[in-house]
């Protein structure tokens, strides 16, 4: 079933009372955030007009303050035109304590949803096309997943969520997403953050960031089938994103030590026509915060916290990836990027180019996602829940 069709075949008010009276009766001593329903400025659509490799809606994973156990999804209906908060609580009214403590990463493999809750030390998993819950996968102080070949792939610190100098090895943990249990593990850098994978090997970005100011540096390489770090290759401070392009490139940013030593971008590419080893191509001087690829156009932003001027700089941009060149130092045309204090999030519709930029604002209250066109002017923006950080997207063919 669609995620509002219902709503939308009973009628709102009835409806959403309806559902609201069930989860607050099943969770009779917490405070419960009920879900809302609001529609948006875009044409309603029936599900079989959409192109198959057009989604049908995009889910957008809130962190939450950490220990405020407020971790949320937000749900896009591109089909009826709604924004949908806080869908996890409406679809799962008996789980306590809802979806759990700081989302930190949220990916669509074949039927299911996966979230990453970090300070909850799980991954969520649920119905993609309902949201109704699955399971989870027990996963120390877990960061971020990837899939190949019916696997699932999660980076974790392991260790307390704390700033200590002797902060120990992190790992990446193997998964079987038909079982959802834990099948191996690989110990790779400090404290690793995203992961990717090119052929049949795992990419992983090490930070280092517990143990400050000693940070990793490098990126480690792990043959996937027999779960062995085989290589780490030096890269830059602090590591963090790591995307593979459409080249079987990787694209890493490192956010430095927020004082002398800025944030840059990094590309590591094959050493050779015939070698399998990667290594650093080119260093960007850009800032990066976060970034998305799609198609030969790398979108990204940057938000750099420098600790003697006690500021942030923010920047928007493309880069070329084919011609590694920097195409525009700012993607939102209209000049409404003044209505966006802390870019947390971006994602890119792959069918119609549109952006998707979210809002931080305060950390502490409701942000706000953003929508606008290829060219760069505004569609929509419309409220979320705390601190929207993470998206993908849910085709019609999903679930």
């Amino acid at each position: 079933m669609n995620l509002t069709r219902h709503i939308v075949s009973v009628g709102r008010s009835v409806g959403l009372a309806v559902l609201l009276c069930l989860a607050v009766g099943c969770r009779k001593d917490e405070l419960v955030v009920p879900t809302e329903y609001e529609l948006l400025p875009i044409p309603i659509r029936s599900e079989a007009d959409f192109a198959d490799d057009e989604p049908i809606g995009m889910y957008l994973l809130n962190e939450g303050n950490m220990g405020s156990n407020k971790a949320s999804i937000d749900y896009v209906d591109f089909a009826n035109g709604y924004y949908v908060r806080n869908v996890y609580a409406e679809r799962n009214p008996t789980v306590i304590k809802e979806l759990g403590d700081v989302g930190n990463d949220i990916r669509i493999y074949g039927s299911k949803l996966y979230a990453v809750i970090n300070c909850s030390h799980k991954v969520e998993v649920m119905d993609a096309r309902t949201c109704v819950r699955i399971g989870q996968i027990d996963i120390p102080n877990c960061r971020y997943i990837r899939f190949a070949r019916g696997r699932a792939y999660v980076s974790a610190y392991v260790g307390p969520v704390s700033i200590d100098p002797d902060a120990q090895l992190g790992a990446v943990f193997e998964v079987d997403t038909a079982t959802l249990s834990v099948v191996n593990q690989v110990t790779v850098g400090y404290q690793p953050d995203e992961l990717d994978i090119v052929g049949e090997y795992l990419y992983v970005a090490n930070s280092g960031g517990y143990r400050v100011p000693n940070y990793d540096y490098t990126v480690s390489v792990v043959e996937r089938y027999g779960m062995k770090q085989v290589k780490k290759i030096p890269v830059g401070l602090n590591l963090h994103r790591l995307r593979a392009d459409a080249y079987n490139r990787l694209w890493v940013s490192s956010r430095g030590n927020y004082g002398d030593v800025p944030s840059k971008l990094h590309l590591l590419a094959r050493k050779d026509h015939i070698s399998k080893e990667m290594v650093v191509t080119d260093t960007f001087d850009i800032p990066c915060s976060e970034f998305t690829i799609q198609g030969d156009s790398l979108y990204f932003y940057s938000v750099a916290w420098n600790n003697q001027t006690e500021d942030n700089r923010v920047s928007y941009g493309i880069i070329n990836i084919a011609t590694k060149t920097l195409v525009s130092a700012n993607f939102i045309a209209d000049g409404t990027e003044s209505d966006i204090k802390i870019p947390y999030g971006i994602a890119v519709n792959p069918y119609n180019g549109d952006i998707f930029v979210t809002d931080a604002k305060n950390y502490v209250s409701s942000g706000v996602l953003h929508c606008y066109r290829r060219d760069g002017t505004k569609k929509w923006s419309v409220r979320t829940g705390d601190i929207p950080a993470h998206m993908t997207f849910l085709y019609k063919g999903k679930g």
